[in-house]
């Protein structure tokens, strides 16, 4: 099922990217499993990609009670779905992408209503062919699941493919944001000593170095990931790696290429 939507996944994801380009943000909004879900996904990409938690953010009918208790009669509510995008300053540069798995929520469609009227762009996630935020969605994702093994029970198969179309969302976009370097999460942020050993020896692997020098060259980044791998593939100081990142919009590839095309010429 989920791979039917595929190529319209892949378009809202195309204007995801380009939304975070220019200076947009990425908005999850649902009731119940499914916004627990867009939460869920929301809460790990800063400390896999070492963005803003302010980039990716999930709205849940209820507010944070709900996550661990059910508040039924809260994806009722139209106003409070608007509310809390005008709270979040919301506006025409950022997406929204609703989560329902029967589409009808108020609280997830008068939001996206609210998105589109602004001129953002709307997509929407349900297993619904007939839910009424798809009238209110640019990219209209319909996940045909079937029938749950327990009836109503959404948390099952439609909040299964929810969250599988939610992880291609959310890492799709951070690898074309350079935020990994192969599938390697070279954006983490070293907060932790697991973290930051892991971070020496992202360095070795990646430039072939010895641990003992990722270790040094780790430090001598001054704890930035990037830069030390930098520093140890190109053998350069800490100054020419960050100005090739600032000029490769913080990819490393593209760091790579500025660097190989300067010595080319």
């Amino acid at each position: 099922a989920v791979e039917k939507v595929l190529p319209e996944t892949a378009r809202l994801i195309d204007d995801v990217v380009k939304a975070f380009r220019n200076g947009g943000r990425l908005f999850y909004i649902g009731a119940g499993t499914s916004g627990r879900l867009g939460i869920l996904d929301a809460s790990e990409c800063p400390p896999t990609y070492g963005v803003s938690p302010e980039l990716v953010q999930g709205i849940i009918a209820g507010g944070l009670p709900a996550l661990t208790k059910s508040q039924e009669g809260a994806e009722d509510d139209p106003g409070a779905g608007i509310t809390e995008l005008k709270h979040r300053q919301f506006s025409p540069v950022d997406v929204i992408i609703g989560i329902s798995a029967s589409g009808d929520a108020p609280f997830v469609v008068a939001a996206l209503e609210y998105a589109q009227s602004l001129g953002a762009v709307a997509g929407m996630i349900t297993c619904n062919q007939k839910s009424k935020a798809l009238q209110f969605a640019d990219h209209k994702i319909f996940v045909d699941v079937g029938p749950e093994i327990i009836a109503g029970s959404t948390r099952m198969k439609a909040g299964t493919a929810q969250k599988l179309i939610l992880n291609m969302i959310s890492t799709v976009s951070m690898i074309r944001l350079g935020k990994v370097y192969n599938n390697l999460m070279v954006d983490l942020c070293p907060l932790n000593n697991k973290l930051k050993k892991r971070s020496e020896r992202l360095i070795a692997q990646i430039s072939g170095c010895s641990e003992t020098d990722a270790a040094r060259i780790f430090k001598e980044a001054n704890g930035k990931l990037k830069a030390g791998i930098l520093m140890a593939m190109l053998s350069i100081d800490l100054e020419r790696a960050t100005q090739l990142l600032q000029r490769g919009d913080g990819s490393i590839n593209l760091a790579i290429d500025i660097h190989n095309q300067k010595d080319s010429n």
